[in-house]
């Protein structure tokens, strides 16, 4: 092995080089790698992030603060999480440069991956999967993906492939919480190992062919070969956990979930989320909201969730629409509270967790994909400001996940299409 010099002039630049040799080798970080300015000592690093999710956005102008910075006037959603107020940043005028086409900007949500105005095109790593490829193997479940209403989601693995999400309360608390039995875990570690070596047998087979194919056919193997390592990573780490018991908690699976209201799954989803955190089962997680959501039961509201959120400016619709979206935020902040009264290793669990609401829709109604609906929350940042951008020449909300990622310790000089920080995110 050659010798790695790392003398460098400056103490900055040494710390960047043996952590870029550290993350080839697999080395643990070091104190030595942090960069010179980083405070661990009083500063508490973000651990875990949640991404939660809607198909039909927030009514802007029921959300956005009239006013910008600390002092801002609460817009009428949230009045009601001024208790909070110093732990969440409201965020306006930014955007997904690059990415429309309405609905089927879903899958950029967490990516921000250009689509070119709806055409179809491949997506990149989402948010949650990137932290998850760093940092997921400390915990049983590198990351959860779940849904309120259906299998879709907006996590994206590197190569563009779709995580299904999951969708039943129950069957994910048990998987979170229930010990399965001797016989059962047997099974389980023999399939893991099934599976490592098919792996292997199909990727021996996949590099005799690739002598033998063209340019193009050898990138899409090139790609297939990163699944099937990130794969057989995966099933590395599941086998260590299989026999090791679950964490107990206090909590029932939840079976008295309304199963047409979402509200009600929104509810019983992020309890699971937090009890996921609490034990330290998992530490990346998104949540979405499909816009097939159901509204049965909600007082005031006679009409379907999507077609309120296609109001045409209808005053009646829009009041309808505003009570649905008033209760989903309310669910979020509901959320926010659990985990500030929940410990941390430094702090509460909101202190080290970074909570994310937005839609790929800034306004559902006319389709548009400007002007994101963007709460953030937690996770050591200074909160308690409206960055208010450009409503017309939109700020990149990339910039906002690559804070994040610093945040949780991956410096990445860039995430999809991001400029650099997010100005204003202390």
């Amino acid at each position: 092995m050659k010798n790695v010099n790392i003398s460098l002039g400056k103490s900055l630049s040494r710390r960047a080089a043996l952590r870029n040799a550290g993350i080839a080798m697999g080395l643990p970080m070091l104190d030595a790698m942090m960069p010179a300015f980083a405070n661990t000592s009083s500063q508490p690093k973000a651990k875990r992030f949640i991404g939660v999710s809607l198909s039909l956005g927030l009514h802007s102008p029921l959300l956005v603060p009239e006013t910008s910075g600390p002092r801002y006037k609460p817009s009428p959603y949230l009045k009601p999480l001024q208790d909070l107020r110093n732990d969440f940043t409201v965020v306006s005028g930014s955007s997904h440069p690059g990415v429309g086409g309405g609905h089927t900007a879903e899958g950029s949500i967490f990516s921000a991956c250009p689509n070119k105005n709806g055409i179809s095109a491949k997506n990149t790593i989402s948010l949650d999967q990137l932290f998850a490829k760093h940092l997921g193997h400390e915990t049983r479940f590198p990351s959860m993906v779940l849904n309120t209403g259906s299998s879709s989601s907006p996590s994206y693995t590197e190569n563009g492939a779709m995580i299904p999400a999951m969708e039943d309360p129950i069957r994910i608390f048990n998987k979170l919480f229930k010990d399965e039995t001797a016989k059962e875990r047997d099974q389980q570690a023999e399939l893991i190992r099934g599976g490592r070596s098919i792996m292997d047998i199909v990727g021996d087979d996949a590099k005799a062919l690739q002598r033998e194919l063209g340019y193009g056919d050898k990138q899409k193997l090139d790609d297939w070969f990163s699944s099937v390592r990130e794969l057989e990573q995966r099933l590395e780490a599941n086998e260590v956990w299989v026999h090791k018991p679950k964490p107990q908690v206090n909590s029932k699976a939840p079976i008295d979930v309304d199963r047409n209201n979402t509200i009600s799954i929104e509810n019983a989803m992020l309890e699971i989320v937090r009890l996921a955190f609490q034990t330290d089962s998992t530490r990346f997680m998104t949540l979405h909201v499909p816009g097939n959501a159901k509204v049965n039961g909600i007082e005031g509201v006679d009409e379907g969730y999507h077609s309120l959120s296609h109001h045409g400016r209808d005053d009646e619709k829009i009041d309808q629409l505003s009570i649905v979206e008033q209760a989903v935020i309310n669910e979020w902040a509901d959320f926010l509270r659990r985990l500030k009264q929940a410990p941390g290793e430094n702090g509460s669990l909101l202190d080290e967790t970074m909570v994310l609401l937005t839609s790929n829709l800034g306004n559902a109604s006319s389709h548009d994909n400007r002007n994101m609906p963007v709460l953030f929350a937690g996770g050591g940042f200074k909160h308690g400001r409206h960055l208010a951008f450009d409503q017309k020449n939109n700020y990149p909300l990339p910039n906002l996940y690559l804070s994040a990622l610093h945040q949780a310790g991956l410096e990445h000089e860039h995430f999809a299409t991001s400029t650099g920080l997010m100005e204003g995110l202390v």
